[in-house]
């Protein structure tokens, strides 16, 4: 059911109040709050109401691992009680947890299946980013079989990219930026763009001229992930939707699939904050549900499962996509 753009959900948008409390799972696996501190991991904090926005989205995934670590059996229930805007990234910190149990089992917990099931299939689109969060600090070449979602899977890898990012900062992602092109650095990138938008603090000008600073094969999946992270984590007001247009002139289709990727997340929730809908105006000429539905379009005839290159197909029909929509509107 299509919720309206601008209902009324139960929490804060920030996500820094009102977070449920989380105990110890019997192993002590436990994330400390002090991970999401902007200034402790060296990212900008002399935008304040960008870091309260953002820094608040990391604590919400700070605390659904550690409600999944601690109310594993009832994890639904316990993500249930962060607030709405907030429950995305809670999941995306549940799956995390996930990945470490399955890793542990070597798949054989199931704790992706279980995190998907019943009201996670609505955040299907952060299970699986955080996911690969749990996977990218692994360095394992163990990789578990994922459950049968179509193309959604290949999330993972953005997932293992913004973990990259988030921990590695800058040079991390230089470094991505200048390995030899393949599917998998092109996943991955789209993961470190999104990291970009956190350790700027959404400064439209400087997440700009990091790409520009980065080789030109890596440029465009890096908009694509400032894309989601502007869609879904939000930050971007006014002016500075204006400038991500200019500035991003060049790799628009990528940015504007990325949009389309947050836009179709938040819409498959039923959960969408005004801010999604206003980029998704101001960039495509369309409301948030209408990118969801034109994403789920582009996939209809890939494969299922669907494999890595079906991903990366998808994106690419999603870039020409927003092409054919800016030369409608002539922008």
């Amino acid at each position: 059911m299509s919720v309206p753009i601008d209902a009324e959900v139960d929490g804060t948008i920030s996500g820094r109040q009102h977070l449920p409390a989380a105990g110890r799972w019997p192993l002590g696996v436990r994330l400390p709050r002090s991970l999401a501190d902007f200034d402790r991991r060296g990212f900008r904090t002399d935008r304040p109401d960008a870091r309260e926005l953002l820094e608040g989205h990391a604590q919400a995934f700070i605390a659904g691992f550690d409600l999944a670590s601690s109310r594993w059996s009832h994890v639904h229930e316990a993500l249930a009680d962060v607030p709405a805007f907030e429950r995305g990234f809670a999941y995306e910190g549940a799956a995390m947890y996930a990945a470490l149990r399955d890793a542990a089992t070597f798949g054989r917990a199931q704790a992706l299946a279980h995190v998907l099931r019943d009201a996670g299939d609505g955040y299907a689109h952060l299970v699986h980013v955080g996911y690969g969060w749990g996977l990218g600090p692994l360095r394992s070449g163990w990789f578990p079989r994922l459950p049968d979602t179509p193309l959604l899977r290949w999330l993972a890898l953005d997932g293992a990219g913004f973990c990259h990012a988030f921990f590695g900062g800058l040079p991390a992602v230089r470094r991505l930026a200048a390995a030899p092109a393949t599917l998998v650095r092109e996943a991955r990138l789209a993961g470190c763009g999104r990291a970009l938008w956190f350790i700027e603090a959404a400064d439209v000008r400087s997440v700009a001229a990091a790409i520009a600073g980065v080789p030109a094969s890596a440029q465009r999946s890096l908009w694509a992930g400032v894309g989601l992270a502007v869609a879904y984590a939000g930050g971007a007001v006014g002016a500075d939707l204006d400038d991500l247009a200019d500035l991003g002139s060049r790799h628009r289709p990528g940015f504007g699939q990325g949009v389309l990727f947050g836009a179709a997340a938040r819409a498959r929730a039923g959960i969408v904050p005004p801010y999604t809908n206003a980029v998704c105006v101001r960039v495509l000429g369309i409301d948030a549900h209408e990118a969801g539905r034109l994403a789920d379009r582009a996939s209809a005839d890939l494969g299922s499962p669907g494999s890595l290159a079906d991903f990366l197909e998808w994106k690419t029909r999603l870039q020409h996509a927003v092409a054919d929509v800016l030369d409608s509107r002539g922008a």
